[in-house]
């Protein structure tokens, strides 16, 4: 999970948060670990997400589900963090992937862990963007769509959106 004040602020996410609070119930459910992320600045007082800030900070409602949070400065939760060691001490061998933005932190995480060897599903629809068309200058470009589009035809990174994660992964 990779969400922040910062991020959650800037625009109106109540599906994308419905989606991912239901995928949080369902791992507490079925007993499995969830890792949140935590974008951090250290250093620049004026940053979004200066560790500091309280736009920093991951939403209290949702914060409180965390297994580990994993304190990251790139857009992958695996560079320069502590994830690999948390997912082979609780022997995690596959990953799933939601929270904000879609074309970065959760992109980039999704590759960085199918190129370690994870098993990786991006739930589509419990990701989000404060980006659009506008921002890309690509006239109707829908950008989760497009992420889980390529994700999915990769090959690598199997692509779903909650119900069809939920029909097939739930034990409860």
């Amino acid at each position: 999970m990779d969400m922040q004040n910062c991020i959650l602020n800037c625009k109106e996410f109540s599906d994308e948060r419905k989606n991912i609070m239901e995928l949080i119930k369902m791992f507490e459910r079925n007993q499995e670990i969830i890792i949140f992320a935590r974008h951090v600045d250290e250093h620049d007082l004026e940053s979004s997400f200066y560790i500091l800030s309280e736009k920093s900070e991951i939403p209290v409602e949702y914060e409180r589900y965390a297994d580990y949070t994993v304190k990251k400065q790139t857009p992958s939760m695996f560079a320069g963090t502590e994830l690999g060691k948390i997912s082979k001490d609780e022997k995690i061998e596959h990953l799933v992937i939601s929270g904000f933005n879609t074309e970065f932190c959760c992109m980039f995480t999704a590759i960085a862990a199918y190129d370690r060897g994870y098993r990786v599903t991006f739930v589509e629809d419990a990701t989000g963007t404060v980006n659009d068309e506008d921002v890309y200058e690509m006239e109707g470009l829908d950008i989760k769509d497009f992420v889980g589009s390529v994700l999915d035809w990769s090959g690598a990174v199997e692509v779903l959106y909650l119900e069809e994660y939920k029909e097939i992964y739930s034990i409860y």
